[in-house]
């Protein structure tokens, strides 16, 4: 007996196309970006952890092949490209063996932008992925990483532009500035990996990763494509310490708190049943040492999304500590 095969084509995080050979599907992502930190080696990892989380949105925790895409700047000089091709290089095959897997293929060019990205791909049974549309009325929805990260990168860039820097000194420490971007750079190369595996375990409905669009655009996104008439509601916004301010100093720039400014590889948004919400950021806290939260409730609705008007910010990490970054 032939049973249905589930195909998704364009529209969420990664397509899957069942296969000719008996009840496999394969899914499979693609993603590129331009540098956004100043060092190569992350530069590598952020870009494969990007890759990767496409996967892991879909509760895919094994990948099986991974294709790097790289566009080496011709505006480098010789000297430059030798030492930084190799760690932007090196970046990217560390974060897939930590990711299980390895690059195995892909292609180079010559170009103007200096470009990293890839492919990645996995060969699934039909439990190892979970299609994200069913989320149900009451259910929550938790985020396993802090937002800010474009903020933050902006603001560390802004350390050597007095007129930009003249903006945000009031409400924001030079020192901060630069934890906020170790932060960040540290957020945007973990892998989604575990908050992925943990989505089976508590029964997840379905969940997307926060990128370009930001946490409003991917919510709704995930809110148009639910099968039952729901819509989330966000109240709270965790975000990278002080990042809050030194938004709200730049008047409408950067839409933090609205929901639009972009991230680079940030958390999973997971529909979870809400008695096992609680027990999900537990768990994941536990086995990484990084906290998840929920933010938000699905209610009623017609599959859209909204931050309520007033949203609590909550500052991540709450407090300092000497000489740990979180």
């Amino acid at each position: 007996m032939n049973m249905p095969q589930t195909k998704i084509g364009i529209g969420m995080d990664a397509c899957v196309t069942p296969l000719r050979h008996g009840g496999l599907s394969m899914v499979q992502t693609t993603d590129f970006f331009y540098p956004l930190v100043d060092d190569p080696y992350m530069q590598g990892k952020i870009a494969c952890a990007n890759v990767l989380s496409d996967l892991y949105a879909m509760g895919v925790t094994e990948c099986d092949n991974m294709l790097m895409l790289l566009c080496v700047s011709t505006k480098m000089t010789e000297k430059e490209r030798d030492i930084v091709v190799p760690l932007m290089l090196r970046g990217f095959r560390d974060a897939a063996s930590e990711a299980d897997t390895a690059v195995n293929g892909g292609q180079t060019v010559m170009n103007p932008w200096c470009t990293i990205g890839g492919v990645a791909t996995s060969i699934c049974q039909p439990n190892e992925f979970i299609i994200p549309d069913s989320a149900v009325v009451g259910d929550v929805l938790v985020l396993t990483k802090p937002l800010g990260t474009q903020v933050a990168v902006n603001a560390h860039q802004w350390l050597d532009q007095p007129e930009r820097w003249n903006r945000i000194k009031l409400v924001v420490a030079e020192e901060d500035v630069r934890k906020a971007y170790q932060r960040a750079m540290n957020s945007m190369a973990r892998l989604n990996r575990k908050a992925a595996m943990l989505m089976h375990k508590y029964n997840a409905h379905g969940a997307t990763d926060v990128t370009g669009f930001g946490l409003l655009g991917h919510a709704q996104n995930l809110a148009k494509n639910q099968k039952n008439e729901v819509s989330f509601i966000i109240h709270n916004l965790p975000i990278v310490a002080k990042m809050a301010a030194v938004a709200k100093a730049c008047g409408n720039m950067f839409h933090l708190l609205q929901g639009s400014s972009a991230e680079t590889s940030g958390g999973l948004l997971i529909c979870l049943p809400r008695e096992q919400a609680a027990a999900y950021c537990k768990d994941i806290e536990k086995q990484e040492g990084y906290q998840a939260w929920i933010i938000g409730i699905v209610e009623k609705g017609n599959r859209t999304a909204r931050i309520i008007d007033k949203p609590r910010v909550i500052e991540v990490p709450a407090k300092e500590k000497d000489g740990e970054l979180w």
